[in-house]
């Protein structure tokens, strides 16, 4: 049965803490983004998989919401994110102490399933949020999660500046200790309702919501799209920004990254829009807005000021977007069955994931073969993909609809 402890979590106190706490760990995923040809270099890794830094993180997130966070639906909730905060504290601390290829790869898968405690934290709140304002709560909390990815990328360029790229993760380490004792003072127990069901059963009934669940196939699909848009973008323009067109140091590439944290703006606005219904026009917008954001930078050339202003736009309004569409995504899939919501969310975050590896892999190919001008339209192909497949859910829709009027208008005839 469900802990009633958990009724103080509708204070703002509590939701303040938990958008801190899901900024925190989740930066863990991003920090080494600017810091890619720095790390591959440091580690003797070759620039064409440079990606693969970013990506066995990104890897370790997705293994770790697909098969850790469902346990939110069996687990006391309070418990299992201490444990795999855990996890994720003694991995970056791996990651600090790294010196070669091998032991950086295992920090980094297992940094990535540490931070997966997100997830379980995202879905603990929405259980004890009214439904009327599930969205802002959401909306809210993702504010956090943007702020954590938006400042981890200048707080890394920063430190490495400053000392080195080992003593980015040593920062995190610190905080994530001073995080794990707060959340074990102040967070509640919640006792989910299905502890009667075993781990297996638990994970062999993810398969069948995912294949009987339109509304998560869809909104998984779609945001996998945004993200992998998203991480093209943080994962080459590191790249673009220091190379012979811009010349910038890290610390000029920290600047720049600090203009996607305009972008966390829209979460809260996204979850308005979905608490009036907005959910379509929402979806519609972030996508369309994703798509131009890269298109814009080729109106100058590159290397110029007017180039670096248009690609500062462009990441506002790619991460403006992106948000938008995981807020949206989300209050749609925590609008069904409660019971079944972490491994809903484990679903849809752990698809997204797959999208978010094979954006950077993607993304650091197309810039090592190709420049700007190839990673660019990789970056645009996603969320332009993601829009046609959008449409088609209109289209259903349509159809639906004229079956229905299609009876009444004949009736009416006679």
């Amino acid at each position: 049965m469900q802990s009633s402890s958990v009724s103080p979590a509708n204070s703002k106190g509590l939701i303040l803490l938990l958008g801190v706490a899901v900024g925190v760990i989740v930066a863990n995923l991003y920090y080494a983004q600017p810091l890619v040809g720095l790390i591959a270099n440091s580690l003797g890794l070759d620039p064409a998989g440079a990606g693969l830094i970013v990506t066995l993180t990104q890897i370790g997130y997705g293994l770790g919401v697909l098969f850790l966070v469902p346990l939110g639906d069996l687990l006391e909730n309070r418990k299992l994110i201490l444990t795999i905060l855990a996890v994720a504290i003694v991995s970056v601390l791996g990651l600090a102490l790294s010196t070669s290829l091998v032991p950086y790869f295992a920090a980094a898968l297992l940094t990535g399933i540490g931070a997966s405690a997100v997830q379980i934290i995202i879905p603990y709140v929405a259980h004890i949020t009214p439904e009327a304002i599930r969205g802002r709560v959401v909306g809210s909390l993702m504010s956090g999660l943007m702020l954590g990815i938006m400042f981890s990328r200048p707080i890394s360029s920063l430190l490495t500046d400053l000392l080195s790229w080992h003593a980015v993760f040593y920062l995190s380490a610190s905080l994530m200790i001073v995080l794990a004792f707060t959340l074990y003072r102040f967070l509640p127990k919640r006792q989910p309702l299905n502890s009667g069901i075993s781990y297996s059963k638990l994970l062999a009934s993810m398969g069948h919501l995912f294949v009987r669940t339109p509304v998560l196939r869809r909104r998984a699909i779609y945001q996998a799209f945004m993200f992998g848009a998203f991480s093209v973008f943080w994962t080459t323009t590191p790249l673009l920004l220091a190379g012979p067109d811009f010349q910038l140091s890290q610390t000029s590439i920290a600047l720049f990254a600090l203009a996607g944290v305009a972008g966390a703006i829209s979460a809260p606005l996204a979850g308005r829009f979905a608490d009036k219904g907005l959910i379509r026009s929402g979806t519609a917008i972030s996508m369309a807005v994703a798509a131009i954001s890269f298109l814009m930078t080729h109106l100058f050339p590159m290397g110029s000021m007017l180039s670096l202003s248009l690609l500062v736009i462009s990441a506002i309004l790619l991460d403006a977007g992106i948000t938008a569409n995981l807020v949206l995504g989300q209050r749609a899939i925590f609008s069904l069955r409660a019971k079944y919501r972490s491994r809903l969310n484990g679903l849809y975050i752990a698809t997204i994931f797959v999208g978010g590896a094979v954006g950077s892999t993607a993304g650091a190919w197309a810039y090592a073969h190709g420049g700007w001008a190839m990673t660019s339209l990789v970056g645009f192909s996603m969320p332009a993909l993601a829009l046609i497949y959008f449409a088609t859910e209109w289209l259903t829709g349509f159809q639906k609809r004229r079956r229905k009027i299609a009876p009444a208008v004949a009736g009416a005839s006679h």
